[in-house]
């Protein structure tokens, strides 16, 4: 009895979740923009591979490049504070 009204309660929390994932990416302009947009919400491959409508690997692949697309700008940006900070 008691797991019956936790596969219900999960049943219903997973809907809610995709719901709000869906929700969430509405105004996203193409599906790396999406896919990076959930992955920062920690959800996982699968759910927003079925989300996106896209297979779990292009899921894996666009939030690896996203990832180091993130790194990059990030030395860029410290690199010009070093300059900047050197300059003063």
């Amino acid at each position: 009895m008691e797991e019956e009204i936790l596969a219900r309660i999960d049943k219903k929390l997973d809907a809610v979740v995709r719901l709000l994932a869906s929700r969430s990416i509405e105004d996203t302009k193409n599906k790396t923009e999406a896919i990076t947009r959930l992955g920062a919400l920690g959800l996982d491959l699968n759910l927003i591979s079925e989300i996106v409508d896209t297979t779990p690997a292009t899921v894996s692949a666009r939030l690896s490049e996203a990832k180091r697309k993130s790194k990059r700008v990030t030395k860029k940006e410290g690199k010009s504070k070093m300059k900047v900070e050197t300059n003063e």
